[in-house]
């Protein structure tokens, strides 16, 4: 049988190069210059989307050959009566609509009261500051450790506030919450033994989602957070390479803290930054799959951007910061490999700016070359730099819900979209990166939105991105002047890929322009969004 198959092999190779290879390059032997010019760069991005599109697959691929690795129960347990000394650190900013709720979830942690430190750090410029003192005051009268802090300024923005707090800080341990964040009572057991390693540094939890049903928007960010939870970070912790702390739901041992040189300010990614360092210097990471950390998802189109932007630009800063050091460290291959996927991927995002404008030039020469090289070599690499996307976040939802993740259909249309739609923000966000651009911590606005009786009431923190909104509009109406170009020419095939372009630029455009606009349409009151009773 395997000579059988030898022989059909060697009787194939001539048959692909005289019928697939040869009629390929025909068309770009008898490009003129002015259709290389376009081919070429349009060839050079679409194999590199591809690549990281293919690298999806690799990471749904280490996730599964390593699921016995997944960390589950630790080692050995911590004596109940030497559990080790706690500090809690809430960093907070201008968020008097959900300190409250952050607060008392923190304060109904279970564990022992006199090996616990709870530290607000209030950066805050608003009424947050008297909202905060009083609530402050009302749970440490019932005898909580809780302490609060105020900075006159905002230098370093969070990693800042973090580094202030950790100078009186008394724990061996610190465990981080940012004010949209509602831990469990058990959260801090569910953790701390896994510290009897004194190899482990930080154990990250995952990040759930307290209003994933308010909305369609919030629905398709809650599939992409699952994807990144389920499926990135599992793939790499199981596998041995590096992961990151996501700023959040996490503890660290302060002397990995140290060790690594401390929090620094210099990316808008601290946690990521702070993480390869100390995994550099020989910590070792834990990611608990099965530890659940609920967290409020941002209701408004314009504050979701807000949040990817500042994620895609500190992720670009960090690698230009870190990668050196990987390279230059005794890492392992894989572990080079992947740090260089993981910290550069949103690089994709203004290649996707470059394929949107030549997509429509390069469609129009290479229909004039046949349809044999459009889909032999376009549609695959399309497919890859795309579809990848759509299988990626499928198996997070089978993974995590495996009775109901076919519902996770009806929105990866919208998440594709809402993908291509990021480009025009993630883009800008990337080139001020790349151009060692510095600017603020934009915050992502919280409203204490939980359900879909809730309300946005607090315009003051909504932000606009100005003419953004408009080149997204701008550049959807080019796709679909490509769109009426593909059915004039009968070019059919392209016309779906085509329709998520001008789909996702509209949406996105759209609901930045509208945000708010449609807040009526939810049924209810706004209680559940306003800040605490100052006078209580």
């Amino acid at each position: 049988m395997a000579t059988f198959f030898l022989f059909a092999a060697k009787g194939l190779v001539p048959y692909f190069r005289q019928h697939f290879l040869d009629r390929t390059f025909q068309g770009l032997y008898q490009a003129n210059a002015f259709d290389l010019a376009l081919l070429i760069p349009y060839f050079i991005v679409l194999t590199i989307l591809a690549s990281y599109g293919a690298h999806r697959y690799w990471l749904v691929y280490l996730y599964y050959k390593n699921k016995k690795n997944k960390t589950t129960t630790p080692d050995a347990y911590f004596d109940q009566a030497k559990l080790p000394r706690i500090t809690v650190q809430l960093p907070i900013y201008n968020e008097q609509y959900v300190v409250e709720r952050l607060l008392d979830s923190v304060c109904r942690l279970d564990y022992p009261k006199e090996k616990l430190d709870i530290q607000l750090l209030d950066d805050s410029t608003d009424e947050t500051i008297e909202v905060a003192r009083l609530l402050v005051d009302r749970y440490a009268a019932l005898g909580n450790p809780v302490v609060y802090l105020h900075r006159g300024n905002r230098e370093g923005f969070k990693a800042g506030a973090l580094a202030e707090g950790l100078k009186i800080a008394k724990g061996e341990y610190i465990a981080i919450f940012d004010a949209d964040f509602v831990p469990a009572p058990d959260f801090l057991m569910n953790c701390i033994h896994h510290f009897t390693n004194p190899a482990v540094g930080m154990v990250q939890t995952r990040w759930t989602h307290i209003n994933r049903n308010y909305s369609v928007l919030t629905q398709v960010e809650a599939i992409l957070l699952d994807g990144h939870f389920v499926l990135e970070h599992s793939g790499r912790a199981r596998s041995g390479r590096y992961f990151n702390f996501n700023g959040t739901a996490g503890i660290w041992r302060r002397r990995a803290i140290d060790d690594a040189g401390g929090w620094e300010h210099d990316t808008l990614t601290e946690d990521t930054d702070l993480s390869y360092r100390a995994q550099l210097r020989g910590w070792k990471f834990l990611y608990l799959q099965d530890v659940e950390c609920p967290a409020e998802l941002p209701v408004e189109m314009t504050a979701f951007k807000t949040q990817q932007a500042r994620w895609a630009k500190g992720l670009i800063q960090v690698s230009k910061k870190i990668l050196p050091q990987v390279f230059a460290s005794d890492s392992t291959r894989q572990q080079k490999v992947e740090a260089c996927y993981h910290l550069t991927a949103n690089i994709s995002y203004p290649l996707m700016i470059v394929l949107s404008v030549l997509l429509m030039p390069a469609m129009i020469i290479r229909s004039y070359q046949g349809w044999f090289q459009m889909i032999c070599i376009d549609l695959p690499l399309f497919l890859a730099s795309t579809f990848s996307i759509s299988s990626f976040y499928l198996v997070s939802q089978k993974e995590l819900f495996p009775t109901t993740w076919w519902k996770s259909l009806l929105y990866l249309p919208l998440l594709m979209a809402l993908g291509i739609g990021l480009t025009v923000t993630n883009t800008r966000a990337v080139l001020e990166a790349l151009a060692g651009k510095q600017t603020a911590f934009a915050r992502t606005p919280k409203y204490r939105v939980e359900s879909k009786k809730d309300r946005v009431g607090a315009k003051k923190y909504r932000k606009s991105l100005g003419w953004v909104p408009w080149i997204e509009l701008m550049i959807g109406s080019y796709f679909a002047l490509a769109i009426w170009y593909a059915i004039e020419n009968e070019n059919y095939f392209t016309i779906p890929f085509l329709c998520l372009f001008v789909f996702g630029y509209w949406v996105t455009g759209l609901m930045s322009l509208l945000q708010g606009r449609f807040a009526g349409l939810s049924v209810g009151t706004e209680t559940s969004n306003k800040p605490f009773p100052v006078g209580v």
